[in-house]
């Protein structure tokens, strides 16, 4: 049994190969047998590093008892949700029809036909408080598939029909500007926990879109964000010895963490707190937590190979027993002694461009090259083998070994962000042409530039370039992408942010267009629910804002990569620190570049004199180069 998933790319899916359990992967081979067989299909979701995942399997999917139920009254399909998030997205809003308690292992029982017609998530052996035990909900279920076929078939297509109209393309609204986006931060501010940082109560995640907004938004919001990384960086969420975050706590007081450590989670931290730190030089408490968080993503995710694992699991063995967060509740000397928990050492498209992007930025406004140098190396691997030759994207990858899952719209806007940004601190435009490109690619999937004005106002702006899941789509599954934020920014604003940046460049109005109509589709939801849309709001904020340009041009070899340390020529120094909505330092070649690539921002920029000389433009209203870093700093808003 389970030979089905021992070459399967995803190690959570190889994690259960040995089970007894006769699993699928997810495919329309598992859907075909259960038509053949006439028996439902149990559809169990999770992850490498999802702590009651690994309890489920021990407990109940390791069982020989309870795999000969599965085995014979079900086809049972495993399901790796960071491999397919598509997948998880349309069963996890099914399931939402039979449970409040969301999460993972997503327990989901649809008809041959895929649809959902009961749901749950960790069940256990025997019934605890209520929560009935596995094999009585399998018991149950076998005898409603044969005795009450009819209400199985009526509840899963209620559900359908429910999901359908809940799903339905938002595409209405008005971008906010300053006075609503103070009433999103105020909306926040009261879920403030104000003794222990964060928002609500347990359990509390460290929700880094929404922190992003709030640095973004500058005022009291940045105060907020101050606030919020000053205690997450004190309490046991973060991880003094390594420096990174865990995924979440189940106190309100940030103690008992999931000790699981997500790359996303970690990326957008370190963005933020690079950031925190950028507007306060003097305030070295947000710039040591970025500097760990950096650390952290180099020294423990980033592979041999030079792309980031998804994950590091919050288990470990401990002296023969199988140990949640032994190992991190010990100090360095103490780690020195045990294994570190494995890593998910999937490479995910998307979730990678998110470390690019950070890790870029921090390494430039920390004058940090090891993390500059970093970024470099996930972007180059990426670039050669995760974009196929048709420029197409691969959406995960194992040892070089692509998966078959499609890439979705995160992997396009994620990318395309972390290479933009790195195009910015190189200087490189190649890393800028092949955000384009991606762009460009999710503009066309979506219909909108080839429609007309009334048709394009109904039609979101980006779509994924492969289509959604094909074994989805095949059954009427499919979802549009979900443009709430959870854990990082959706497909949506990742796109959005992207364009917004290509337009800041001179790339060309069309991207401004796409970014703002992206964030107008979503502007009325996110200001209701802004715990719930940090990322959109964090771009609406940008796009509310001045649009200030600093492109800084040294001598061709001249000084510009590195950073702010002793001896850097003061006009870079004070570039770095400089307000903008874009900045960028560059030699005269590499203007010249950027420029005959169609980045017109950079078109007849040059050194002065054979020094260093700095243009800050407004909405590309420049105004007269400077050499003097005084100077510069005296450049404001033009009445």
């Amino acid at each position: 049994m389970g030979s089905r998933l021992s070459e399967a790319m995803s190690p959570y899916l190889r994690a259960h190969a040995s089970n007894p359990v006769d699993w699928y992967p997810w495919g329309e081979a598992a859907f075909e047998t259960a038509r053949q067989r006439d028996v439902p299909v149990l559809i169990s979701i999770g992850y490498a590093t999802c702590h009651w995942c690994h309890v489920m399997a021990r407990e109940s999917f390791s069982d020989p008892a309870v795999a000969a139920l599965l085995n014979d009254g079900f086809v049972a399909i495993k399901v790796d949700r960071e491999e397919h998030p598509d997948v998880d997205a349309s069963y996890l809003a099914a399931a939402s029809a039979f449970t409040r308690e969301l999460g993972w292992p997503l327990t989901v029982f649809a008809s041959p036909d895929g649809r959902a017609f009961y749901a749950g998530t960790y069940f256990p052996p025997r019934e605890i408080r209520g929560v009935p035990s596995f094999t009585n909900v399998l018991a149950a279920v076998s005898s409603a598939w044969r005795e009450r076929r009819a209400e199985l078939d009526a509840t899963a297509a209620a559900v359908g029909e429910a999901l359908a109209a809940a799903s339905a393309v938002r595409t209405d609204g008005v971008l906010p500007g300053r006075p609503e986006l103070e009433g999103a931060i105020a909306s926040l501010a009261a879920q403030e926990d104000r003794v222990h940082g964060g928002f609500g109560g347990a359990p509390k995640f460290p929700v880094a879109p929404v922190l992003e907004f709030l640095t973004v938004a500058g005022g009291s919001g940045r105060a907020l964000a101050e606030r919020t990384v000053r205690l997450m960086g004190a309490s046991p969420l973060h991880d003094p010895v390594e420096g990174g975050f865990f995924r979440y706590a189940t106190r309100a007081d940030w103690t008992e963490p999931h000790y699981e450590r997500m790359l996303t989670d970690n990326a957008l931290l370190l963005r933020v707190s690079t950031e925190l730190g950028r507007a306060r030089p003097t305030d070295e408490h947000t710039g040591s937590i970025a500097d760990g968080v950096a650390r952290f993503l180099i020294d423990r995710l980033q592979l041999a190979s030079g792309g980031f694992a998804s994950a590091q699991d919050s288990e470990s063995v401990i002296d023969g027993e199988r140990s949640e967060g032994g190992y991190y509740r010990q100090d360095a000397e103490g780690r020195a002694l045990l294994a570190p928990p494995p890593l998910d050492e999937k490479v995910l498209t998307g979730w990678n461009g998110l470390a690019i992007g950070a890790l870029a930025r921090h390494g430039f406004v920390r004058g940090d090259d090891r993390s500059v140098e970093a970024a470099r190396r996930a972007a180059d691997v990426l670039l050669a083998t995760h974009v196929r030759s048709d420029g197409s994207l691969v959406r995960a990858s194992l040892d070089g070994r692509a998966s078959t899952a499609v890439a979705t719209l995160e992997d396009t806007g994620m990318f395309a962000g972390g290479l933009l940004e790195l195009a910015l601190v190189t200087g490189e435009p190649g890393y800028a042409n092949a955000a384009r490109s991606l762009i460009d690619a999710a503009m066309a999937a979506s219909g909108a530039s080839g429609a007309s004005d009334g048709e394009a106002d109904a039609v979101l702006p980006f779509a994924a370039p492969a289509g959604g899941d094909p074994v989805l789509r095949a059954r009427g599954l499919e979802l549009p992408d979900d443009p709430a934020e959870g854990a990082a920014p959706s497909g949506l604003t990742a796109c959005a942010d992207a364009a917004w940046r290509l337009y800041l460049l001179g790339a060309g109005d069309a991207y401004l267009a796409a970014a703002e109509r992206a964030m107008a589709s979503v502007a009325g939801i996110a200001l209701e629910r802004p715990i719930a849309f940090g990322g959109a709001l964090a771009l609406m904020a940008r796009l509310a804002a001045p649009i200030v340009q600093l492109v800084t041009v040294v001598p061709e070899q001249g000084e510009r990569e590195g950073g702010a340390e002793a001896g850097e020529h003061p006009l870079l120094a004070a570039t770095r620190a400089h307000e903008a909505s874009v900045v960028v330092i560059v030699d005269e070649r590499q203007a010249r570049e950027f420029a005959d690539a169609g980045f017109t921002l950079f078109a007849e920029r040059t050194a002065r004199n054979g020094a260093a000389a700095a243009y800050r433009c407004e909405a590309f209203v420049c105004a007269l180069p400077v050499e003097d870093p005084s100077m510069l700093g005296a450049l404001g808003p033009r009445e």
